[in-house]
Protein backbone atom coordinates (compact mmCIF):
# COMPACT_ATOMS: atom_id res chain seq x y z
CA UNK A 1 0.00 0.00 0.00
CA UNK A 2 1.60 3.10 -1.10
CA UNK A 3 0.25 6.64 0.38
CA UNK A 4 0.95 9.93 1.75
CA UNK A 5 0.88 11.30 4.83
CA UNK A 6 2.67 13.53 7.87
CA UNK A 7 4.00 12.48 11.25
CA UNK A 8 6.03 14.58 13.39
CA UNK A 9 9.63 13.71 13.89
CA UNK A 10 12.14 15.90 16.03
CA UNK A 11 9.21 18.70 15.84
CA UNK A 12 9.13 18.83 11.44
CA UNK A 13 6.45 17.19 9.41
CA UNK A 14 7.76 14.64 7.77
CA UNK A 15 6.00 12.76 4.54
CA UNK A 16 5.99 8.97 5.17
CA UNK A 17 6.27 7.41 1.55
CA UNK A 18 5.36 4.00 1.76
CA UNK A 19 3.48 1.87 4.27
CA UNK A 20 4.55 -1.92 4.70
CA UNK A 21 3.15 -4.77 6.41
CA UNK A 22 4.56 -6.87 8.04
CA UNK A 23 3.44 -10.79 9.18
CA UNK A 24 5.23 -9.97 12.50
CA UNK A 25 6.85 -7.50 14.35
CA UNK A 26 10.26 -9.78 14.83
CA UNK A 27 11.09 -7.83 11.44
CA UNK A 28 12.25 -5.02 13.92
CA UNK A 29 14.98 -7.12 15.66
CA UNK A 30 16.27 -8.41 12.23
CA UNK A 31 15.89 -5.15 10.52
CA UNK A 32 18.20 -3.90 13.94
CA UNK A 33 20.83 -6.14 12.98
CA UNK A 34 21.54 -5.04 9.45
CA UNK A 35 22.25 -1.62 11.52
CA UNK A 36 19.07 -0.06 10.29
CA UNK A 37 17.79 2.93 12.08
CA UNK A 38 15.06 3.34 13.71
CA UNK A 39 13.70 7.84 13.86
CA UNK A 40 10.73 6.97 15.99
CA UNK A 41 12.25 4.95 18.29
CA UNK A 42 9.86 1.68 19.59
CA UNK A 43 6.53 0.39 17.95
CA UNK A 44 3.35 2.15 18.88
CA UNK A 45 0.26 0.11 19.41
CA UNK A 46 -2.98 1.69 18.74
CA UNK A 47 -6.21 1.18 19.99
CA UNK A 48 -7.22 -0.89 16.97
CA UNK A 49 -4.72 -3.20 17.20
CA UNK A 50 -1.69 -2.28 14.51
CA UNK A 51 1.30 -1.79 15.72
CA UNK A 52 3.69 0.04 13.86
CA UNK A 53 7.34 2.10 13.59
CA UNK A 54 9.45 3.86 10.93
CA UNK A 55 12.65 3.40 9.42
CA UNK A 56 14.60 5.88 7.31
CA UNK A 57 16.37 4.72 3.72
CA UNK A 58 19.46 6.36 2.52
CA UNK A 59 18.22 9.37 1.31
CA UNK A 60 16.15 9.89 4.24
CA UNK A 61 12.57 8.67 3.22
CA UNK A 62 10.40 7.67 5.67
CA UNK A 63 8.68 4.31 5.52
CA UNK A 64 6.00 3.02 7.89
CA UNK A 65 6.19 -0.97 8.90
CA UNK A 66 3.02 -2.23 10.53
CA UNK A 67 1.70 -5.63 11.73
CA UNK A 68 -1.53 -6.84 13.57
CA UNK A 69 0.96 -9.30 15.37
CA UNK A 70 2.37 -8.35 18.90
CA UNK A 71 5.22 -10.48 18.25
Amino acid sequence: MIYRRKIILNGKKVRVGACLYACDMNIMVRLSKLGVQFPTGEPTTFSFGIRNFYVADPEGNLLEIGSTSET
